[in-house]
């Protein structure tokens, strides 16, 4: 039993930062997905507090496509997060299962992953992993944005090592990989890189050079796809914040205007404020580009971890308890191209 009220049921995932497990809260007599700090992470106090920040972050939001926050709290010395329990599975989930989805469907879920970051941005929040491992698709087809493990609040302390940059490098804002200033337009392009893989079955970078990493040149239009769709997605993923859709919410309007009927869930409102209006604070000090990735693409993989179960459609369950394993460093080179090698090397042997 966890602080006296959730009754430990199953796991849903373990990762070297935190573990995931399928509770009972006994008070209210519901399910959820228990959150808990890794045992020998819990006596780090940066990340007590960053893993306790990222429940209040989320605790702010209440909306249909976010992955609520019920509880936070602390039991033996370990914080917790108590949060929905989500049956479905991740959109990473749904393109291995059934590849390249129709662009009707990429649409759909697109808006709904729209409406989910535009209340985020309004509470002045930016997510900065977005993801398709992030994004949860429910039985009945209601998309939920979950872990904001990484975000951070306009008026809060980034707690990161300083000039860091957290997230999946794949789908990594070219200015979030420089680890330059981060707004709620990477968001945006995050939205674009998740689109993207939807229609093609891939993400539209791989990560087999820093330099393609870090700039992005010359990604076609999906394979198949409308022009339109097209148009949109490619737009999401300019290389310049400014060249973006000013908002999520311009996204979630371009997409519903694709889609042969309304959709089921209102379209948000256009903010006040562009996307590159939404800032996190500068951070003290930048590293270097090369050291930066090294250490975005270690922070990506440890990170990991997830909020809801994934089930089958007909609820058993398609994920097993991912044993903690211990996690090398990305081996240091001389010079940049040596470096590139490494962390190529070292994301294909950990990303499998």
């Amino acid at each position: 039993m966890i602080a006296g009220r959730y009754a430990l049921e199953r796991p849903l995932g373990h990762g070297a930062m935190a573990v995931v497990d399928l509770a009972r809260d006994v008070e209210l007599d519901r399910p959820v997905a228990l959150k808990r700090l890794a045992e020998n992470r819990a006596r780090d106090d940066q990340l007590r507090a960053r893993f306790l920040r990222e429940a209040r972050l989320a605790a702010r939001l209440a909306h249909p496509n976010v992955v609520r926050v019920y509880d936070v709290g602390e039991d033996d010395g370990r914080p917790f997060i108590a949060m929905e329990y989500v049956e479905g599975e991740t959109l990473a989930a749904l393109v291995g299962r059934r590849g390249p989805l129709p662009a009707d469907e990429v649409a759909e879920l697109g808006v709904q992953i729209c409406r989910g970051l535009a209340a985020a941005h309004d509470a002045g929040l930016v997510h900065r992993d977005v993801k398709p491992q992030n994004l949860l698709l429910r039985h009945d087809g209601l998309l939920k944005l979950g872990d904001f493990g990484v975000a951070f609040g306009v008026e809060g302390t980034r707690l990161t090592t300083a000039g860091t940059v957290l997230g999946t490098a794949a789908y990594l804002a070219p200015e979030q990989a420089r680890g330059e200033e981060v707004t709620a337009a990477a968001d945006v392009y995050g939205v674009g890189a998740v689109l993207y893989e939807l229609v093609t079955g891939r993400p539209p970078r791989s990560p087999s050079s820093l330099a393609e990493l870090t700039d992005p040149a010359a990604i076609l239009p999906p394979d198949g796809a409308p022009r339109a769709l097209a148009a949109v997605v490619m737009r999401c993923l300019a290389a310049e914040p400014a060249d973006r859709p000013p908002s999520a919410a311009a996204v979630a309007a371009a997409l519903a205007a694709l889609l042969p009927e309304a959709p089921t869930l209102p379209l948000p409102d256009h903010p006040s404020q562009r996307a590159t209006e939404i800032k996190a604070p500068a951070a003290r000090r930048r590293l270097r580009p090369g050291v930066l990735l090294a250490v975005a693409a270690v922070c990506a993989i440890v990170a990991g971890s997830v909020a809801a179960v994934l089930a089958t459609r007909n609820g058993s369950s398609t994920t097993k308890p991912v044993p903690a394993t211990h996690v090398a460093p990305v081996p240091h080179a001389p010079t940049a191209q040596g470096q590139a090698e490494n962390l190529a090397a070292w994301l294909t042997r950990n990303s499998r």
